[in-house]
């Protein structure tokens, strides 16, 4: 049955509600009746009981193993990276079941009072010794995950606990440092260009923002942008928007589907989730150098080690200086950024890890769209060069200066609760001039209308999360629940000057005039507030995985005119407050070969600091989310396949045109598709990523306005959303002879067409794009540290147009670079 046919099940909202608040209580009502600390660590160490444990990775094993029995185990990745563990089957006490699952790995569990464990190095002789490595504590809910090559094994973007991903009954993506660094990833869009369900370049060839659109849905702006579990807290209604250079992460996870239930107002398509590089325990240092085509230079360094001998202080500092030409003329790029952070480990319960982020961005590039008659199709015969530029020489210029410093605390009290704080401040200052086209100035010339949109911004924000973490058991079933209280504040202050210029011909253009006819200028201050609070359940029971959460959002804005407008004098404010509860539900079973079928429900709420012609604020957003799907994981790899289908509502979503200063609503819009994931290590010389992405989404009753009046679009799909995507990227490292030390990636993206206009009557064609990338490790030379890498992006150059969000606004992609990156660690 085709797919726009199908109905979704329907279930009441309020019901649905009522079953997971009553859910809630219930677990809240265990909480408060839970046994002490002392005697439940006493009663899981005498007990004895049945264990099924796939044979696998040594980690993920004990992790699986502590959980079940209800022991605190202290352990190192170190010690347990690449090593295997048999499987346990049958009944054990903990200690036999530890002993049974470290045979052969050189590893003994040595008890640390009532139910703990601290994981050595079997003895040798009559000597014991602690690891020297640093030891993180874990204990029941707290993870063992690893990353290998791309394959990460948990993640806690889903459900802000560490949770294996084949466990997950959601769609979670992970790109890992490897890949990023394989691919030459200069962008965090671009690291994402093999992840199913995103499109990462919706506004072609410019690096100035992280635009990215999941599952159909782009609103224009990076609000979907996490960095250490907090929203990033720039502001997308203005030019303020805080970016994070890849070369500072340690990965990149991806959430598809609504999310408000953790992370208060947020995109229905899904959230992205950046982890910054953190203080390393042990010794590390490295610098690189980069030089490409269009310009590009850059230098790198990332120093990390501990401060004291007992290792109980370390430091990181990563710092970058970058330069490109762009593909695009008269355009530059530059960016100066230094990231320090230390990690202070109290003992093996306390830890705190403080950051700051300092980035100076003298020049932002390019940014801006032409019309679809020169680019999609030619006019007068002749097409728009992918290097043209609109604007002025000397008169263009971006210029953004972000500092946010911050901290992540943590303490466990005991074998039951665990307390997490999370903190962060940003202060955000940009200065922009630019000239940019609407248009064709008659139907026969070749000259573009150009108009002049010029901001001086001042962002400050804050955010806090605060979490309570209780593990326990009741019966057989095992309980992580997350009580979680977050508060963020935003103010904004946007001076906005707009005007026109002479027109520039497309294809042949003279420059030098610089003149603007100016119009009236507007001010304004924007402030945001928003208190949240959630709780969350995971419930393991047997081979079943229960997800169950649910929170209360209360949210303010304003908008205070600054400067008097015939229709709003000074000091005018417009303020909106709204309120809203959100759930999430999700099951998922795991059968004993890998295989994880699982469904879920989940709503986003994302009240509108935009505002309308009128300055009137938009009805908040709210979107609502079925997914099924399977998941496999082999017994014993860290591979993982993923299938999943999905259906999205969402009301009263604001979309906003280019040369608007103000949002439009555009009703009720439906996504619904496929989208299958797969990541291999096949061997340890070859890794593989694959994916593929089908998405059908419309306008399921909507009006939307545009320049030329109103339309009815029911039907319709909206434009930047490609019905049909799928990638394959492979990196083979050679093992043995002459070539060892020798590593070579290639890579296949498809976008399939999408429509020009929000009427439907012109479509983007599709498009295919090569990547490839070469490696050589030096060492084998006798240069050991020395790592050189060679990429390429469109490897074909390839000349095509990305999306188009209207027939005026088309945006070229990006032409072919590449770049030669030369790293020594020592």
């Amino acid at each position: 049955m085709p797919m726009a046919n199908r109905r979704s099940p329907h279930i009441s909202p309020y019901r649905l509600r009522q079953a997971i608040h009553a859910t809630l209580l219930g677990t809240a009502v265990s909480l408060a009746n839970l046994a002490t600390p002392a005697s439940l660590a006493q009663a899981a160490e005498q007990a004895v009981q049945r264990y099924n444990i796939q044979a696998g990775p040594l980690g993920e094993a004990l992790n699986r193993f502590a959980r079940q029995a209800g022991i605190g185990l202290s352990a190192t990745p170190a010690q347990t990276s690449g090593k295997q563990a048999p499987a346990l089957q049958g009944q054990f006490t903990p200690s036999q079941g530890l002993q049974r699952l470290l045979q052969g790995s050189g590893l003994q569990a040595t008890p640390q009072g009532d139910s703990n464990y601290v994981l050595q190095a079997q003895p040798e002789g009559d000597a014991v010794s602690l690891p020297t490595t640093d030891i993180t504590g874990f204990s029941l809910g707290n993870a063992l995950g690893s990353v290998d090559g791309y394959n990460a094994t948990h993640s806690q973007i889903a459900t802000k606990t560490s949770t294996a991903l084949a466990q997950t009954s959601q769609s979670v993506s992970v790109v890992t440092r490897n890949q990023m660094d394989d691919q030459g990833s200069q962008t965090v869009a671009q690291a994402m260009r093999y992840t199913p369900g995103v499109l990462t370049n919706p506004y072609g060839a410019t690096h100035r923002y992280d635009y990215v659109a999941m599952r159909g849905f782009n609103d224009g702006s990076v609000d979907n942008i996490y960095i250490d579990g907090l929203k990033s807290m720039g502001d997308s209604g203005t030019y303020s928007t805080m970016q994070i250079d890849p070369y500072f992460l340690e990965r990149i996870d991806i959430l598809k589907g609504p999310s408000s239930v953790l992370y208060g107002r947020s995109s229905p398509g899904g959230l992205v989730a950046l982890t910054t590089k953190q203080p390393l325990f042990e010794p590390y240092h490295q610098v690189q150098a980069t030089v490409g085509s269009q310009g590009t230079r850059g230098l790198g360094f990332d120093l990390s080690g501990p401060l004291d001998d007992d290792k109980r202080i370390a430091y990181r500092l990563t710092g970058l200086t970058h330069r490109s030409d762009t593909q695009f003329d008269h355009a530059e790029e530059k960016r100066y950024t230094l990231a320090p952070s230390v990690a202070l480990r109290f003992n093996e319960d306390t830890s705190l890890t403080l950051q700051a982020y300092l980035q100076h961005d003298p020049q932002g590039g390019y940014h801006g769209g032409l019309p679809a008659a020169g680019t999609l199709h030619s006019r007068n015969g002749q097409r728009i060069s992918e290097h043209f530029f609109e604007g002025e020489p000397g008169l263009d210029g971006y210029k953004r200066d972000q500092q946010s410093v911050g901290y992540q605390f943590e303490h466990r009290f005991n074998d039951v609760f665990t307390a997490r704080q999370n903190f962060r401040y940003l202060d955000s200052r940009v200065k922009l001039d630019q000239v940019y086209a609407y248009g064709w100035a008659s139907p026969t010339r070749n000259a573009l209308n150009r108009y002049y949109s010029g901001a001086n911004e001042q962002l400050h924000s804050w955010i806090i999360d605060n979490m309570l973490q209780a593990e326990y058991l009741t019966g057989r079933a095992i309980h992580t629940a997350l009580l979680g209280v977050d508060y963020q504040r935003r103010k904004t202050v946007v001076d906005w000057t707009s005007g026109s210029l002479s027109p520039i011909d497309a294809f042949a253009p003279q420059y030098g005039d610089a003149t603007i006819s100016y119009y009236s200028p507007t001010s304004y201050l924007r402030r945001l507030q928003q208190t949240g609070v959630y709780l969350q359940d995971l419930i393991e029971l047997d081979q079943w995985r229960f997800s169950l959460g649910l929170r209360q959002d209360w949210m303010k804005t304003s908008d205070e005119n600054r400067v008097a407008e015939t229709s709003r004098p000074t000091g005018t404010r417009i303020s909106d407050d709204r309120s809203k509860l959100t759930s999430r539900a999700g099951a998922l079973y795991l059968f004993d070969n890998g295989i994880a079928p699982y469904i879920s429900y989940s709503e986003s709420f994302n009240p509108n600091s935009y505002s309308d012609a009128q300055g009137k604020p938009l009805a908040p957003t709210e979107g609502t989310q079925w997914e099924v799907g399977v998941k496999y994981q082999p017994p014993g790899t860290s591979n993982l396949f993923t299938a999943s289908l999905f259906r999205i509502e969402q009301e009263n979503l604001a979309s906003k045109l280019p040369q608007e200063n103000f949002y439009r609503p555009v009703g009720q819009v439906r996504s619904q598709g496929l989208e299958m994931e797969a990541h291999l290590q096949l061997t340890d010389a070859l890794k593989l990523l694959g994916s593929y992405t089908f998405t059908d989404i419309e306008y399921a009753k909507a009006m939307l306005s545009t320049v030329d009046g109103v339309t009815n679009n029911k039907g319709n799909s909206p434009t930047q959303a490609p019905r049909h995507m799928a990638s394959v990227w492979a990196d083979y490292a050679v093992q043995g002879g002459p070539l060892a030390g020798l590593r070579l990636g290639g890579g296949v993206r498809y976008v399939g067409y999408s429509w020009a206009d929000a009427e439907n009557t012109m479509k983007v064609p599709a498009y295919t794009l090569y990547d490839a990338s070469l490696g050589y490790d030096m060492g084998r030379l006798g240069l050991r540290g020395v790592d050189v890498r060679l990429n390429a992006n469109n490897l074909t150059n390839e000349k095509y147009i990305a999306t188009c969000a209207s027939l005026s606004y088309c945006y070229m992609g990006e032409a072919r670079n590449l770049s030669a990156t030369v790293s020594y660690q020592f």
